[in-house]
């Protein structure tokens, strides 16, 4: 439970909403338990009455002043009941909106490798249903617990003061009820979280299924997966049939522990009445007190098994918001960039794989150069734009920005500065416009940036135009126009520095020749780094780095490469070829 005292800051900033939830917790069941007083009172007036129809007071005078009584303090029970709920409640939504605004803001603060160690599912997971676990403990949890505390404490005094012994009798089996319903809700949770599990099996195998029916088809398995699935129903229908068993089980019970604690107040309070000891309005006032308890005490096994799971969502919570990036530097003086970046003698190793992406790497890259980083798949270009933007730290070496160490310059200001287009293109799920405009929201710029990466028609053909939803990741558009979109996005914000990453691979050969025309002005006032596997003939390079395996092989011209008759001579005359 320790896990859950990290929640005391968040409840500084509603200490006055939270002061005032308690006060009218104690006020509600002030008033709820009077009720009972009032029935007492009214019960043994009636007796009276009839016992001695000479008293000058009317049966009817009595029933309606003993009503008005009652009417008006239940009215003022739910008025403050009402208030308990929206302020305790309330709370714990403006709690839930703190704790998914924080732990969204940690997400994008942490660095790539974190991302790499934790798929999307669990990070999605945690703002979701793990917040709204340790909510339903801040809320429901903590309010049903504090009310049965204090409608306990309010029936036990009343219940004493009238007859300590009758209290004895009906308090004594109010843990076995508590437990026993703990027990079950236990069980309850236990197979609901198993059935959810199964359930999200089956629905994972159909959506697979749909989604890979010409797969399916072409390899003739439909009956393979059809019983796949039905052994996946199977086990869901299982799981079903033992909630409903635990279910049926549950309410039954409850009342039978409720009716047997009824039964005691009868024969035990009836036994004192026949003594004098208590009067009939006595039996009835502890009757409600019963009553009153039971909800509460049922409450309370449900409550401490939110709390059980706000513990265990609380410290998977918890693991994530002690992560710590180990690349940012925020800081740091804001910095302007030039443009010029070296890699001295650099060896990176990918901290979660092991896979050694560039060894002993040096070359420089002055501000305001037109460079291409060329290679086969797996030769380590992503990594050097990676490095370059500082999204992981190297294992050897030194990468220097404008003169400067990486790690001393101001993360933020660096990575407004480069404009990055990387290999595996994503577009929001939004317009194409606000694509285009991802952080720049200069008017009329959207048409301009089209037209540079020659979109600009296709667009316009789209029934919206530029207000045309692109749908999820894009999923609207071909891969082509995603691309372009992304090169265009990347020159939205002006960028000192421009980094490609094997960014027209989608896109035909007469496209790309007028992309690449267009891209020759925004080259000039920028440092350029275009990473392919192709050779860009239209772009006239002032340094070709070639590397293989992550050891730089070749660098130079175009025409002084060519003369060498290595690497890039024989990729140059291949692609010529074809």
């Amino acid at each position: 439970m320790k896990s859950l005292r990290t929640l005391l800051p968040y409840f500084s900033n509603y200490k006055l909403k939270t002061a005032l939830g308690i006060l009218f917790i104690v006020l509600a069941n002030l008033f709820k338990t009077y009720n009972p007083v009032v029935v007492r009172d009214a019960i043994n007036k009636l007796v009276a009455h009839l016992e001695h129809p000479t008293d000058a007071t009317s049966l009817t005078e009595i029933v309606v002043a003993f009503s008005i009584v009652f009417f008006v303090v239940a009215i003022l029970e739910g008025i403050f009941t009402f208030f308990m709920r929206q302020t305790i409640i309330v709370v714990s939504r403006f709690i839930e909106k703190d704790m998914k605004a924080k732990l969204f803001d940690h997400y994008q603060y942490l660095d790539q490798a974190f991302f790499r160690r934790n798929n999307t599912g669990d990070l999605m997971n945690r703002v979701t249903e793990d917040i709204a676990r340790v909510r339903m403990f801040i809320g429901p949890s903590i309010m049903y617990s504090l009310n049965l505390l204090v409608m306990f404490i309010f029936c036990t005094v009343n219940m004493v003061r009238v007859n300590w012994q009758l209290a004895l009798f009906v308090l004594i089996p109010m843990p076995i009820l508590s437990y026993t319903i703990y027990r079950l809700n236990s069980s309850i949770n236990k197979t609901s979280e198993e059935l959810q599990a199964k359930l999200s099996d089956l629905t994972t195998m159909a959506q697979e299924s749909f989604s890979g029916i010409r797969v399916i088809q072409a390899y003739v398995q439909e009956k393979m997966m059809a019983r796949f699935f039905e052994d996946a129903s199977e086990e869901y229908k299982t799981e079903s049939l033992k909630l409903a068993r635990i279910e049926a089980f549950y309410f039954p019970l409850i009342m039978f522990l409720v009716g047997f604690c009824l039964l005691i107040i009868i024969l035990v309070g009836g036994y004192f009445n026949i003594n004098g000891k208590i009067s009939i309005g006595n039996i009835a006032e502890f009757m409600l007190y019963l009553n009153m308890l039971t909800f509460p005490m049922s409450a309370l096994g449900w409550a401490v098994a939110l709390t059980q799971q706000a513990a265990v969502s609380m410290r998977r919570i918890n693991a994530f918001m002690e992560e710590q990036p180990s690349v940012l530097n925020q800081d740091a003086p804001a910095f302007t960039l030039n443009g010029d970046i070296e890699f001295r003698d650099v060896t990176f190793v990918y901290p979660d794989s092991g896979i050694k992406a560039i060894s002993h790497l040096n070359l420089h890259i002055k501000a305001g150069q037109r460079v291409a980083i060329i290679g086969k798949t797996g030769s380590g270009k992503s990594t050097i734009a990676d490095l370059c933007m500082r999204m992981y730290d190297v294992t050897e070496g030194q990468v220097l920005v404008d003169g400067k160490p990486i790690q001393q310059v101001n993360t933020a200001s660096l990575r407004q500065s480069v404009g990055y287009v990387p290999q595996d293109v994503f577009l929001f799920s939004d317009t194409i416009s606000s694509n285009l405009l991802f952080g720049n929201n200069t008017d009329n710029l959207a048409p301009v940036l089209a037209k540079q990466v020659a979109i600009n028609e296709e667009i316009e053909k789209f029934p919206e135009g530029y207000d045309t939803m692109v749908g999820e990741r894009g999923v609207m558009l071909s891969g082509g126009q995603k691309q372009r979109i992304s090169i265009a996005r990347a020159l939205s914000g002006n960028p000192k520095m421009l980094i490609l990453d094997d960014c027209l691979s989608a896109v035909d050969a007469r496209t790309e020749k007028i992309i690449e025309h267009n891209l020759l002005d925004e080259m000039k006032a920028r440092t350029t780094i275009v990473i392919t596997h192709r050779v860009f003939s239209s772009i006239s390079f002032d340094t070709i780095f070639v590397l293989d395996a992550g050891v730089l092989i070749e660098q130079g011209t175009h025409a002084e490469l060519m003369q060498r008759n290595g690497f890039y001579s024989h990729l140059y005359n291949q692609q010529t070829a074809e």
